[in-house]
């Protein structure tokens, strides 16, 4: 627990504080199915409550055979168009593809080439931030953190905004784009702020971006001191930002965007709220523990070909005698997927050309046989009402550690990606809701007698 400088007395009473909330905050767990609550807003197979409409995107993991749902292979889409589609499209022409997927999400159509180049000039005209905006924000007291300084940035910024509280579509199309346009800068500037506020770094670097640049590029640019990089690498990187931009209105962050938003709030918290739910690791920290998991992995596996020891330590990691003793197979399993993520598909060829640019081959051979062999364990171990199979987090922890991005920043990177996909959302939201997002909670507490100060 961070004290604050406050007294060991009052820490003391905290701690017995949290007793009272641990012995009369505790909710009956059967009351959960007695009452037919949808936890997590997902019945008890596993789907999703239906509590919103959108064009944005579409998940496919089931197919109607027959009259039943049955598992099939994942599918997305964007604004209607399959995500490998997209992909293979952006790769023909042999062009980076993020700035793209930015317009598709906002406006609902592909651009012409006339219109992405008149986007991208836009999207960079916005780019700079407010004069000394990195002295005495980003600068002043780092946080451990990224995605709280980059949340910190963001609600800073609307100090900066004469119009910030102005939630017509114009104006919040325009906050949207600069923060899309800007979070580049407030990630990386942030963690060398926090790299040099901690020790890590004896000089503070700023490598202004580059309007030749795509975002991947500038990423890349900004946070190397010698602002190098090989052409796979940019790809890879732009790629992963395609993957990362949308997933549907139901993941947490995408759906806290929603829920903020239909509130009528300003742009800038709305996006501070999504920031603050990808930053739990059940959410955007996960490509984080997958890469923790395998370094464990690496230092406990004798021979990473022997199958056998492979899975025994999976199953010690199952058990909870292994790893973080969670009993969780990081990067394995999915919410709504089964067969297949394609994110997940789509991505690995491209993993795997980068481990062999990087000398990797053999730790992408291990990602390979656990991929195929987690799925097999946790089937023996556990009873599911779906498969299971590797997810985007799966491979992005190993592309990042490949990049070789600091741990610090896998997650705000995410949201670099993500802002695209929130923006198109709140804009919807704002569009077509027109009603406060509020939904039901039961009471289970027993109604009771107030008690004078003398009697209790």
């Amino acid at each position: 627990m961070s004290s604050n400088k406050l007294s060991e007395k009052t820490l003391e009473k905290i701690e017995n504080y949290s007793e009272k909330c641990l012995q009369n905050c505790v909710i009956e767990q059967g009351l959960y199915i007695e009452h037919k609550v949808n936890r997590g807003l997902r019945d008890l197979n596993g789907k999703g409550v239906l509590t919103g409409l959108t064009e944005i995107s579409d998940i496919i993991s089931k197919k109607n055979v027959n009259g039943q749902e049955v598992p099939c292979e994942g599918e997305l889409y964007y604004r209607g168009y399959k995500i490998d589609d997209i992909v293979n499209g952006i790769l023909k022409d042999n062009r980076f593809g993020f700035e793209e997927i930015i317009y598709l999400l906002i406006f609902g159509e592909l651009p012409s080439k006339a219109e992405l180049e008149e986007f991208k000039s836009v999207l960079f005209s916005m780019r700079p931030l407010p004069d000394n905006f990195v002295r005495d924000v980003i600068m002043k007291a780092p946080a451990v953190d990224m995605m709280n300084s980059l949340a910190r940035s963001v609600l800073m910024l609307y100090s900066y905004d004469r119009n910030a509280d102005d939630i017509s579509i114009p104006n919040v199309l325009r906050q949207c784009l600069q923060l899309i346009a800007r979070f580049p800068q407030l990630a990386v500037y942030g963690y060398h702020a926090h790299n040099y506020d901690f020790g890590n770094s004896n000089s503070f670097f700023i490598h202004e971006p580059d309007p030749k640049l795509s975002t991947a590029e500038n990423l890349l640019y900004m946070l190397r001191l010698d602002g190098k990089f090989t052409p796979l690498e940019a790809k890879v990187l732009d790629i992963a930002l395609i993957l990362h931009a949308e997933h549907g209105g139901g993941n947490n962050s995408t759906f806290t965007t929603h829920v903020v938003s239909s509130s009528g709030t300003d742009t800038y918290s709305a996006i501070a709220a999504a920031l603050g739910s990808l930053k739990g690791p059940k959410h955007g920290g996960a490509n984080l523990k997958v890469s923790a998991m395998f370094k464990d992995i690496k230092q406990n596996i004798k021979d990473w070909e022997d199958r056998e020891e492979i899975s025994n330590y999976l199953n010690k990691i199952l058990n909870k005698e292994a790893f973080d003793k969670a009993g969780l197979i990081y990067g394995i399993g999915h919410a709504i997927y089964s067969v297949s993520d394609p994110r997940a598909k789509v991505f690995k060829s491209f993993v795997k050309s980068l481990s062999e640019e990087k000398g990797l081959t053999k730790e992408f051979e291990l990602y390979s046989l656990i991929e195929e062999l987690a799925p097999q364990v946790i089937a023996e171990k556990r009873k599911m009402y779906k498969g299971v199979s590797a997810n985007v987090d799966f491979y992005s922890g190993f592309v990042y550690d490949m990049l070789g991005l600091p741990h610090e920043l896998f997650t705000p990177i995410f949201a670099i990606a993500r802002i695209s996909g929130w923006s198109a959302h709140r804009i919807e939201e704002l569009i077509n809701a027109g009603k406060i997002i509020r939904p039901a909670y039961m009471n289970v507490q027993e109604h009771r007698e107030y008690i004078e100060m003398g009697e209790r």
